[in-house]
């Protein structure tokens, strides 16, 4: 049993520590914890890796983070000593990011990391999978991609209306943490797509430029439920290159019942590949027309299809949510993803 600590807290002192944290700039606008000598020697006990390797670089700013870098961060984001490997692990997955190894993180899009959690880690660390699984109150979804974006701001220097150039910016920058409901999923880990064996303790990472909702629950034929993903994949507002890399956050009941009308989760890839995308007209009526692209110009009838390929790469599916209510998440990716999986040492 673990001893409880009785010791009385002292809230000027608690306030005094985060006005401090705040007046450096140091914070993202949320009260942060302090790193002590003590706290990041506790989470340093967590890895094998040297405290003083580096962890990632921005090249274009010339700048480096180590292990106790991140470690510090991850303690002011709030995570728990045992979250520090998949932290780590996150930025494994982000260093192969080509996204966030060239301008990702100055982008006018603002794009957020959205980390992917598999195998047994997620019940060690209490990772939500289900209801609300992009929503708040959980504490390891929330501070695992916080501990990224405070070291973003303080390793990197980028920060907004610096190096951060977000036109808008994005809800849920540093947010946005999930676990795959694997029990609820009829298919093979997302962390098998990302090229590791099922059961594995896996992170991914891919950087988000938004979600939108795909409400379906009143669907009478699974071809239906593939229509809806279709149309909200290939609507024009989100299309500024020929193709794109779009994912589905699938909830397990349309998961269920596409799987239960035979389809393994390449065979949804292969028909929303083929079917989501636009003809030059639709493209040019609304002022993004790719006749202009050297090997133009097209028939107003040409289709132009969303997706380069139908692979995992260009069309990553998760499934996580509650079976509450059949509403799944289609989320764009800024560039492309790198198609892999980390394994968490």
């Amino acid at each position: 049993m673990t001893a409880v600590d009785t010791r009385p807290l002292d809230p000027a002192a608690a306030t005094e520590v985060a006005e401090h944290l705040y007046a450096n700039g140091w914070t993202d606008g949320l009260p942060a914890l302090p790193a002590t000598d003590e706290t990041v020697e506790r989470f340093l006990a967590e890895t094998d890796r040297d405290p003083d390797a580096v962890v990632a670089r921005h090249l274009a700013l010339d700048r480096t983070v180590t292990v106790r870098d991140v470690a510090v961060h991850a303690i002011m984001a709030g995570c728990l000593p045992e979250y520090f490997p998949a932290v780590l692990t996150a930025w494994d997955a982000l260093a192969a990011d080509r996204a966030a190894n060239g301008g990702g993180w100055q982008s006018t899009s603002g794009p957020a990391p959205l980390v992917i959690v598999n195998g047994p880690l997620r019940d060690r660390l209490d990772v939500n999978s289900g209801g609300g699984v992009l929503g708040p109150g959980f504490r390891a979804n929330a501070t695992i991609p916080r501990a990224i974006g405070l070291t973003v701001r303080n390793g990197f220097g980028i920060r907004p209306h610096g190096f951060e150039q977000a036109t808008q910016g994005l809800p849920g920058r540093w947010t946005m943490g999930i676990a795959e409901a694997e029990e609820a999923s009829p298919w093979e880990p997302f962390s098998v797509d990302g090229g590791l064996e099922a059961g594995e303790d896996a992170v991914s990472v891919m950087l988000l430029r938004t979600c939108e909702f795909v409400d379906n629950r009143h669907f009478t034929d699974p071809v239906q439920v593939l229509r809806d993903f279709a149309d909200t994949i290939q609507r024009s507002g989100s299309w500024i290159f020929r193709h794109s890399c779009v994912g589905i956050l699938m909830n397990p009941d349309h998961a269920r019942v596409l799987a239960e009308a035979g389809m393994s989760k390449q065979d949804v890839r292969d028909w929303l590949v083929a079917h989501s995308g636009k003809t030059e007209a639709e493209l040019a009526a609304v002022g993004k027309g790719l006749s202009r692209l050297p090997d133009g110009p097209f028939p107003p009838d040409h289709f132009h299809p969303v997706f380069a390929d139908a692979s995992p790469k260009s069309l990553p599916i998760i499934v996580a949510g509650s079976p509450n209510a059949a509403m799944s998440m289609v989320f764009r990716v800024f560039g492309e993803w790198s198609g892999r999986s980390f394994p968490v040492r």
